[in-house]
């Protein structure tokens, strides 16, 4: 009797740890553990990506959000000033309007809210490139202008380009008349822009230089974008053939005038008035004349047309008046009387061509506005690209 007491609580006792282990094993599998927020479905992304650094102001700046839209967005430079920009009529992107500065951190805030409702804020920055330096550039013609259908376009660095390439394809011409034409660089500073033939008269040309943020060679970049909008005026040709001691001008086809004239020396190689297509670079009612090599100073003189950096105008010479229609014996320039030099000074265009033929020497194409002097071919070995 006393062995069957002993057992029973033994069974007893074994029964009730099972039932604690069961108790205790259930409740472990059934615990969960806490519910976290899930994740918002909005995602937004940058262009550049924040963070960048040695961005061009000019690259595409930008926004976007998947599976939700802006509720607002900004892009501020470091004085807090908001970058113009737009958003898409469906508030999916947001993009720069304008070109930014060199050197400066952006940052971007604002928030959008997902397909889900849940808002997710917007937040990042990137950082413009630094230049070593910047090259400062101008356009010539000048917006407005009225010239003649010799005029080149201009542009003119304050120091010498390395990536003459990069500069081309960032420089456009649009004229409303069809015209071909190529760029020639004259110097590591100069890009000049002439048509294969004269511009044809009365004709609209604009001109769009995309510089600033191009990165121009040697850790340099383009200070500021150019342009300019000029035209064509009348077509207005000189013809100046030495043998004749005429100066003839052709307006619009039609000859207008023919002026007696003397021209430069022709037994003396400095006094030619040498063979070349010019063009109308400057007008002074008045020009101070000096040559120390040929014994004259502060000579004065008036109704000066300038057709060449080599020291070539057609002006007033009365004191000459003998040899005008007779005889060639200037120093280079075209002699007209007082009365024609007025008439043909009240005529001319800056940009108006000056051909002149019959000479016993031709001019060199070295000086400031040669770009005339240079047959087509020439001229485009002179491109860049």
């Amino acid at each position: 009797m006393s062995g069957a007491k002993l057992r029973l609580p033994l069974r007893a006792l074994i029964a009730a740890l099972a039932a604690v282990l069961l108790i205790s094993g259930c409740s472990s599998s059934s615990e969960r553990p806490r519910d976290e927020p899930a994740e918002a479905v909005a995602k937004v992304s940058f262009q550049p990506g924040t963070g960048a650094k040695e961005v061009s102001p000019t690259a595409r700046i930008g926004a976007s959000v998947q599976r939700g839209a802006f509720d607002s967005i900004e892009l501020r430079n470091p004085d807090g000033e908001a970058v113009e920009g737009q958003l898409a009529a469906d508030g999916k992107s947001w993009r720069a309007t304008e070109a930014l500065g060199y050197g400066k951190t952006y940052s971007w805030s604002g928030r959008a809210t997902g397909e889900d409702g849940k808002p997710v804020e917007v937040r990042g920055s990137f950082r413009t490139v630094e230049p070593d330096r910047t090259i400062h550039a101008t356009i010539n013609p000048t917006d407005d202008a009225v010239v003649g259908v010799a005029m080149p376009i201009s542009i003119k660095f304050d120091e010498p380009v390395e990536d003459r390439a990069a500069v081309q394809r960032a420089l456009h011409v649009r004229a409303d008349a069809p015209v071909e034409g190529s760029w020639a660089w004259l110097n590591d500073r100069q890009v000049d822009y002439r048509p294969k033939e004269y511009w044809p008269a009365r004709t609209h040309v604009t001109v769009e230089a995309d510089l600033h943020g191009l990165a121009l060679g040697g850790g340099a970049y383009g200070q500021a974008d150019l342009s300019t909008g000029f035209d064509i005026g009348r077509s207005q040709i000189v013809k100046g053939d030495v043998r004749t001691h005429r100066m003839v001008v052709v307006r619009d086809g039609e000859q207008v005038a023919s002026y007696a004239a003397s021209y430069g020396k022709e037994d003396d190689p400095g006094r030619n008035t040498p063979n070349g297509t010019y063009m109308i670079m400057a007008k002074h009612p008045v020009e101070i004349m000096d040559n120390p090599e040929y014994h004259y100073r502060n000579v004065r003189k008036t109704w000066a047309a300038r057709f060449s950096n080599h020291g070539e105008f057609i002006h007033e010479n009365q004191d000459n008046a003998a040899a005008l229609g007779a005889v060639n014996n200037t120093h280079g320039c075209i002699n007209l009387s007082a009365a024609d030099a007025k008439a043909y000074f009240d005529s001319a265009l800056i940009g108006d061509p000056v051909e002149i033929t019959g000479s016993a020497a031709s001019m060199p194409p070295r000086f400031d506005v040669y770009d005339w002097l240079l047959t087509w071919d020439q001229w485009q070995g002179k491109s860049a690209l």
